[in-house]
């Protein structure tokens, strides 16, 4: 067998996106890897279980896992490459679902100013250097929950890392996202509202429309309905759509094959999307026990998006501790405090929770402070690491493709120094990454 002494330099080139429904996925685009590969860490996690198997090995085929198990029963052909990662835990790839590769944070530069200022091809090229570093970061999945005023451009980006014209993760797309007329920050307050200011959403009104935007964004290529089912007004965050117009968006959506993720924080506009069949509930921090023993009985996924609630903090509270994960409870704003105990409230209730951060308010590439803040909830390390591979892959429709190490999933494979089941910010020391059997870094 060869071994894998040097470094591997990025090969973004050969791998491109399966489609869910058929799970085509295309040939590389370069040289290929060899034939298969034998990777051999300290430890593997087992996401099905949240255990660590220590001494297990994983041969790759191609693009998908062949086998895993003890390395004495793992056999692997005479040339196969040998990976070596001594003292490193191979995980499958972490996927966030919830993300914006079109935004960076907001200290850098406003939101308005982001959508208003910043050329649209700027933003494509800037969202192309974001998936890279989310990528090497050991994030190989993103769901991607709208463009933010750059229009049809997050197509265009998920189909260059498929068609291997750069590198970044799997991307799951919601293209514009859906919002009720007025209702979700159409640009910086003040101006002559004759302007026409560019929109962080498709807005409409009624059904009629309700039903085009989704016929519009499916039929140029979404993979997720995102619709905005509250947003804030002068009373606070309320609901933005009836029951009706949201039940008419998730049968549209349902008729194209795609599902629905409501954006909600408020009570009453969590209820109407769940009540109307929406997949997934984003940020919900002020649901109550209620709410959330309705989402437990109708399979509703939630991602609390702590990271982003934290540099929200940072950014606007002048709270320094917005980022210290380790701060007492006591020191953390309101906002932060109602997010963790809304986590807290989700998972007695039964909720499943499972792994979106929002990232883009705060750095790409640290979608591991999500994991950190989800501990910090109330999760072990390992039930944080299973929210970010095997409940995610099951949230996304994407069982048995990826999230688990097991033979015949996609090889999405992601090692770190130590073991995240003990530490869990252990995954910020990425030491390997590996998307569809093509390695993109290695010791």
């Amino acid at each position: 067998m060869r071994s894998a002494t040097s470094r591997h330099p990025l090969r973004a080139l050969g791998l491109a996106w399966f489609y869910i429904a058929t799970g085509v996925v295309s040939a590389p685009a370069q040289q290929p890897e060899p034939s298969h590969m034998l990777i051999r860490p300290e430890r593997v996690f087992d996401a099905a279980t949240g255990e660590v198997r220590v001494g297990w090995a994983v041969l790759v085929a191609g693009e998908r896992i062949e086998s895993v198990g003890p390395l004495e029963a793992v056999r692997a052909p005479a040339d196969a490459l040998v990976v070596d990662l001594p003292g490193a835990t191979l995980l499958p790839g972490l996927i966030d679902a919830h993300s914006h590769l079109f935004l960076h944070p907001y200290d850098e530069t406003l939101w308005d100013d982001q959508v208003l200022k910043e050329a649209r091809a700027y933003r494509t090229l800037m969202a192309g250097v974001h998936a890279e570093r989310t990528l090497l970061s050991g994030f190989t999945l993103l769901r991607d929950l709208g463009s933010e005023g750059a229009g049809w451009a997050d197509l265009a980006v998920r189909d260059a890392i498929a068609d291997g014209l750069i590198p970044g993760p799997r991307v799951l797309t919601a293209t514009l996202a859906v919002a009720a007329t007025a209702s979700y920050a159409p640009g910086p307050r003040g101006w002559d509202p004759d302007l026409a200011l560019p929109q962080g959403a498709q807005m409409v009104t009624g059904e009629t429309e309700i039903r085009r935007a989704v016929r519009e964004q499916a039929g140029h290529g979404a993979d997720v309905i995102k619709v905005y089912a509250d947003f804030r007004r002068a009373s606070g965050t309320a609901p933005t759509f009836t029951l009706s117009e949201l039940e008419a968006l998730v049968d549209e959506a349902t008729a194209a094959g795609l599902p629905v993720s409501a954006h909600a924080s408020s009570p009453e506009g969590m209820r109407r999307a769940v009540l109307a069949g929406a997949r997934t509930i984003e940020h919900g921090s002020e649901g109550t026990a209620a709410v959330f023993r309705l989402m437990a009985e109708r399979g509703v996924v939630f991602y609390p998006t702590l990271a982003a609630a934290a540099a929200y903090d940072e950014y606007f509270s002048g709270l320094e501790s917005g980022w210290e994960l380790d701060a007492p409870e006591a020191e953390l704003s309101p906002r932060i405090r109602r997010s963790l105990q809304a986590v807290r409230d989700a998972r007695q209730a039964g909720v499943i929770v499972g792994l979106g951060s929002d990232v883009g308010v705060f750095p790409h590439g640290e979608s591991w402070r999500e994991l950190a803040w989800l501990v910090r909830a109330g999760m072990s390390p390992a039930e944080a690491l299973q929210a970010a591979t095997v409940v995610n892959a099951r949230a996304l429709g994407l069982e048995g493709k990826v999230g688990e190490i097991w033979q015949g999933a996609f090889a999405d494979l992601v090692a770190v120094e130590g073991d995240p089941t003990a530490d869990v910010e252990a995954v910020r020391q990425v030491v390997f990454v590996m998307k569809g059997g093509v390695i993109y870094d290695s010791p």
